[in-house]
C-alpha cells in the first residue's frame, strides 16, 4: 500500500483535545469531526490540507484522553497516514482500529519539513522524501495489518472475514 502526500508537521504532545476539540465530541458523523480536525492548534489545517497528505509530529502525538474522535477527524480530513517519533498507546490502538496508517520513524520526522512531499510504503516501511531525495526506513507493516488498513479498519475487515470476502 502506497501513499503520497504533503507534510503538515507539528511538535510534541500534540493531544487528541488539539486533535478534535472537546466541544465537538457530540458529533457523530466522520465529516463533521473532520470540518474540525486541528482546529485549535492549526486554525488553517482543514483548509490546506488535502486527500492524502500526512501528518508528522515529534513525540507522543495522540496523548490526553482516549477518544476515537481524533484518529477518526484525522482520517476524514482526507490525511492518509500519520507520522511520529512516538504515539500515545491508546491513540495507536485506535488508529488501527479505524484503519489510520501510523508509523514511528525518528530519521524522517527530524529531516522533514512542513510543505516537504513524501511517497510511503506501508509494505516496506520506506518513506521517500521527495522534497529533499532522502529515504527513511520505518517497521513495515505485517501482511494482517496491511489487509485491516486496506479494509478501513477492524470492524471493516472483521464483516469480511465473517463473510468470507478475505
Amino acid at each position: 500500500m502506497r501513499l503520497q502526500g504533503t507534510v503538515h508537521k507539528y511538535g510534541a504532545n500534540v493531544d487528541t483535545d488539539v486533535i478534535i476539540p472537546a466541544r465537538y465530541l457530540n458529533l457523530v458523523q466522520a465529516e463533521d469531526l473532520a470540518r474540525h480536525c486541528m482546529e485549535d492548534l492549526d486554525a488553517e489545517f482543514i483548509y490546506r490540507v488535502k486527500p492524502g497528505d500526512i501528518i508528522m509530529a515529534t513525540t507522543n502525538f495522540g496523548c490526553g484522553s482516549s477518544r476515537e474522535h481524533a484518529p477518526l477527524a484525522i482520517k476524514a480530513s482526507g490525511v492518509g497516514c500519520v507520522i511520529a517519533q512516538s504515539f500515545a498507546r491508546i491513540f495507536y490502538r485506535n488508529a488501527i482500529n479505524i484503519g489510520l496508517p501510523i508509523l514511528e520513524c525518528d530519521d524522517a520526522v527530524v529531516n522533514t519539513e512542513s510543505g516537504d512531499s513524501l511517497e510511503v510504503d506501508l509494505a516496506s516501511g520506506e518513506i521517500k522524501n521527495l522534497t529533499r531525495g532522502q529515504v527513511f526506513h520505518a517497521k513495515p507493516y505485517p501482511p494482517f495489518m496491511l489487509e485491516l488498513m486496506d479494509a478501513g479498519g477492524l470492524v471493516e475487515y472483521t464483516r469480511r472475514r465473517l463473510a468470507g470476502r478475505m
